[in-house]
């Protein structure tokens, strides 16, 4: 049989950790390779380190094809699939899985709108091309549709997180450094600590990392205290404002809603002030 390995569905999904591989491998010498190979073709889809550990240890396998792919993004898109519903994926790779695909969907989507514009355009009397149903899978005849992904809580619910979690991912993915990603994946970090520390530049966020977990947790408490001094000196402003418009102090532990009140009140009285002021200017330069 010939089975084509293509490096770069190979290294969609991120590689088994050193020692998840060394347990399948345990597995399979001692069990035998239970799950098919798929293929689209001769292209293997799924099963690339069963394939690679029975090749090694020239083990017998089975494969099966799955004939109703027509592309390569359908092809991104069931991997993509298959490793949302595994329980050993963490809540980081899940979450970059489904982010990955709502990618895809956009993608698609816009140019089946492009197209679509495009035969309007040439025919202008007949309709565009219409969005496949949503309907239930045979598992038989074709593909099955697709939900699109446009919001950040979509995307939360094919992942199985929060919503929260989305926007950590999403910040770690455009402003993370690899090495900071690598902790993430390996579970030395959190998400929220991750995401807090891609707000430092580059450089500093792989000092962080080389110093270890400790040092990264406490990089992101000193983001999270920079981060909330700009809101302490605005409650001081307020508190010496306050003081020489001859109100009591506030700060933002015992702000009331009486004091605000007040403060609302000698605004519109220093605003009458103010417009009585300019009213007699304006007699005195008549």
């Amino acid at each position: 049989m010939n089975i084509i390995v293509k490096e770069e569905l190979k290294a969609y999904i991120d590689p088994l950790t050193p020692e998840e591989h060394e347990a399948l491998e345990r597995s399979i010498l001692a069990e035998g390779c239970r799950d098919a190979l798929v293929l689209w073709g001769d292209v293997l889809v799924d099963g690339h380190n069963r394939y690679g550990i029975c090749q090694k240890h020239g083990l017998p396998f089975q494969t099966i094809q799955h004939p109703h792919f027509k592309s390569m993004e359908d092809v991104h898109l069931w991997m993509i699939d298959q490793h949302l519903g595994r329980r050993s994926v963490s809540d980081f790779q899940r979450g970059v899985l489904a982010l990955r695909k709502k990618e895809i969907l956009t993608e698609r989507r816009a140019r089946k709108l492009a197209e679509s514009a495009e035969q309007m355009a040439a025919a202008p009397g007949e309709a565009g091309v219409a969005e496949p149903a949503d309907a239930p899978w045979d598992g038989q005849t074709e593909l099955p549709p697709v939900p699109a992904l446009n919001t950040r809580e979509a995307v939360a619910r094919a992942a199985r997180i929060s919503a929260s979690q989305v926007q950590q991912i999403e910040k770690i993915q455009k402003s993370a450094a690899p090495e900071l990603v690598a902790a993430v994946r390996a579970g030395t970090v959190s998400l929220n600590t991750a995401a807090t520390v891609a707000a430092l530049p580059v450089e500093e966020q792989q000092a962080v990392v080389a110093a270890g977990k400790d040092e990264i947790k406490q990089a992101a408490k000193r983001v999270r205290q920079s981060k909330a001094k700009p809101k302490e000196a605005t409650v001081e402003g307020s508190e010496d404002k306050l003081n020489s418009a001859g109100l009591p102090p506030v700060t933002a532990e015992s702000a009331t809603e009486a004091q605000i009140k007040a403060l609302q009140a000698r605004v519109a009285e220093l605003e009458a002030e103010n417009a009585a002021l300019r009213g007699q200017l304006a007699a005195l330069q008549a």
